[in-house]
This record gives C-alpha cells, structure tokens and sequence, in this order.
C-alpha cells in the first residue's frame, strides 16, 4: 500500500450528500437548501422524500454524484435533521447493495456503506470488500473503515495490500494506515500498522511476525514478535527484523524471546534469491554482532570476509 489511501474514496462517497443540495435528475427534493457543490441524484424506480423519518431515499441503480466522484448502490438514503435556524442537516448516509465508490484514482466495493457525519467516521461492510487503486489493491474480510478526525484507515479481518507493480504483500488481521495532510490538501499514507498473524510476502522473501510497522516513504517493514524470515529453503529466526522491500536487504535482530541470539537455519547448495546457488555468511550464516551490541543477521547482503 503506498500513498494512495482509504481516505479519498470513503469520503468522497459519503460527503457527497452531507450538507449540499441534493437534487435529483429533472427533479428537486424539498427540504434542503442549495450549495456550491451539489449533489446529481439518478435512481431507475424512485426518489423518495419520507417526512416521517426525515430521510431521502433514492432506489433502483441508484447513483449520487458531486464534482467527479461518485456512489452507486441498489439504495441510496440520506437521514436528515432540523436545526433551528439552519435548516435541515444529513446526520448519517446509507449505500446499500453493490455498492462501488468511484474517484479518478480509486474504486471502493463492498454490499452497505455508512457514513456517520457526526462523528465522522465511514465504514464499508460486507462480501468481497475491496480498494483498487492506481498503485494496490487492498481488501478485507469484514470492514474497510476511515477515521476522519484521526486520519487513520483501518482494514478488519484477513486485510491483504497488494503492491500492483511487483506483486509485495502485506497481510494481518488488522491492518491499520496512518495518514498525513499534504499542502495541496491531499492525504498520503505514511505509515501502516499490522496486528495478527502478520506475513510479509515479496519476490524473494516470505517473512511472518505477530506485528508490522511499515514505513511507506521508506518502503521498510519492521516485524516484531516471534520473527520467520525465509528466502528458497534458508530461514532466519529472531525476535525482531526490518525488512527493505527496495534492496531486498533483511536485517534479524535477537531479543529474550530467542535466547539472546539469532537462529538460521542453512540449507547447503543455496544462496538467497537464487536458487542452487551457495548460501553466503550473512544469508543465514553465524550471527555477527559488535562487541556489547545486539547479535544481528542479515540476508541480501555482500558475503561477510572471511577471517
């Protein structure tokens, strides 16, 4: 997952309908007053305006679309409220059935969609959760969720972020990405947590660990907690790794949790990323470490000379 984010899409759906116009195609709806960016509403059956619930409810491939982002769903419901002195206000937005939340760069997919306004927080539900962006693809078993107020996107369940590119991949149960406002008032991700069965996949390694933290300018992953790191049949063992997904370097570093030292397992007649090839020192081999530091290994890396 790069810089491109949950953020954009989840909010472009559910601020489509929040505190504008919402008129519908050759159809205005009472009840709510115009703004500078309004909302073009289409539905195939009906737009309805249900006085009782103050709510609006657009059925049928239903579509709502401001500027160039835009929501679809089977229905569409704004739930509205008086405010003496304002008019009437969108508390809370419903997208129910196929929903897909399209922007220039990213597509969200998912079967509900909720948007609560108050608190600012969107949360996309249901079968084959999905963002596909110029860059990843990322999806979740249970919830695709943003967090406005603290910048943050959370993927729940089996949460996978694919780098469409090269193929790298980031799983874990919960994966949850910090964002940061840029000067043009765009969001980028800067970094990503995981938590949970944690693995870390790319061309030449296969890593596991009970935590990530990924820098994404950096494209470094550090791995805590009960670290595997394999390449072809070498494995290397410690309590925590960083991992440089750019140069393919891996550093293992050991804790309590391993006895104080780094283990690796070494299989003859191998080298890292190039299979039959001869395994070096720092691929798996005796852990170094300066006197009074930390044992280390590292696999990537120019053999270490020889004595």
């Amino acid at each position: 997952m790069s810089a491109a984010t949950l953020a954009a899409p989840l909010m472009a759906a559910f601020l489509l309908l929040s505190g504008a116009a919402i008129p519908a195609a050759a159809q205005g709806l009472p009840g709510l007053g115009g703004g500078p960016n309004p909302v073009e509403v289409n539905a195939d059956q009906a737009i309805e305006w249900h006085q009782d619930v103050r709510a609006y409810v657009a059925r049928g491939n239903a579509s709502a679309k401001r500027t160039d982002s835009t929501v679809y769903a089977d229905v569409l419901t704004a739930y509205y409220r008086e405010v003496p002195g304002k008019g009437n206000e969108v508390f809370q937005l419903l997208a129910e059935g196929n929903v897909r939340i399209v922007s220039p760069t990213q597509e969200v997919f998912g079967e509900r969609g909720v948007y609560d306004v108050d608190k600012q927080v969107a949360v996309v539900t249901g079968r084959n959760l999905k963002l596909v962006t110029r860059t990843d693809i990322v999806t979740a078993r249970d919830t695709l969720e943003y967090y406005e107020a603290k910048n943050l996107t959370v993927a729940r369940g089996d949460a996978v972020a694919v780098r469409i590119a090269n193929g790298d991949r980031l799983r874990a149960d919960i994966l949850i990405g910090q964002l940061k406002k840029m000067p043009d008032g765009s969001t980028q991700m800067e970094r990503i947590d995981g938590a949970g069965s944690v693995v870390v996949t790319t061309a030449t390694d296969v890593a596991l660990s009970d935590k990530l933290v990924y820098s994404v300018a950096d494209e470094t992953a550090v791995l805590l907690g009960n670290v595997k790191i394999t390449r072809n049949d070498n494995q290397l063992n410690g309590d925590a790794a960083e991992m440089n997904m750019k140069t393919k370097v891996n550093r293992v570093i050991a804790g309590p949790a391993t006895g104080g030292r780094v283990m690796g397992l070494l299989i003859p007649g191998q080298e890292p990323g190039a299979p039959g090839g001869r395994p070096t020192a720092q691929a798996g081999g005796k852990p170094t470490a300066q006197p009074g530091g930390t044992p280390t290994a590292q696999t990537g890396a120019k053999p270490a000379a020889k004595p």
